[in-house]
């Protein structure tokens, strides 16, 4: 089960790391109009690095959400239910929902974003590079949901305390 641990600490610090995407993000967002207005210029490169930092923030927030145990919650009626009930209906949700999900996810934009990787694709608007990341977000996405419905699905259940 190291291997599992291992897993689990992967995804653990991807997420960690991907939280402070969100000072960065918050700092392009508010200087984009100062840029603009008052100096004449990099505001559309703030925008363009903002949408980087968007979508690797958002890729990893929809895992990040599903370990917190906050993803598709109905917190309401699930408090009633075991602690074991509980488990199960994660583990069959990461096994028929999230699973087939990324998956789909992975080869349906395969031809996508590799032809955008493999041609290192810029922002349409301005030429800036960089665009090709935003679509391998998609794929960080898929990649790490993927990677925690395996550990869902896998992982020993709790035995209930009652």
């Amino acid at each position: 089960m190291t291997w599992l641990y291992r897993l689990d600490r992967v995804i653990g610090g991807v997420i960690a790391g991907a939280q402070w995407l969100a000072l960065p993000l918050i700092v392009l967002l508010f200087l984009q109009w100062p840029l603009r207005d008052i100096f004449r210029s990099y505001s559309r490169e703030a925008n363009d690095l903002g949408q980087i930092i968007f979508a690797l923030f958002v890729a990893v927030s929809v895992t990040a959400a599903t370990r917190a145990g906050t993803h598709l919650a109905a917190d309401a009626v699930a408090q009633r239910y075991s602690q074991r009930l509980r488990v199960r209906i994660r583990k069959i949700g990461a096994l028929v929902g999230f699973a087939p999900w990324a998956l789909f996810i992975l080869f349906a934009s395969k031809s996508i974003v590799i032809s955008s990787m493999q041609v290192c694709e810029k922002f349409p608007d301005t030429g800036n590079p960089g665009y090709f990341i935003i679509k391998l977000a998609l794929w960080v996405m898929a990649v790490t949901i993927l990677a925690q419905s395996f550990l869902e699905i896998v992982r020993p259940a709790l035995r209930d305390s009652a």
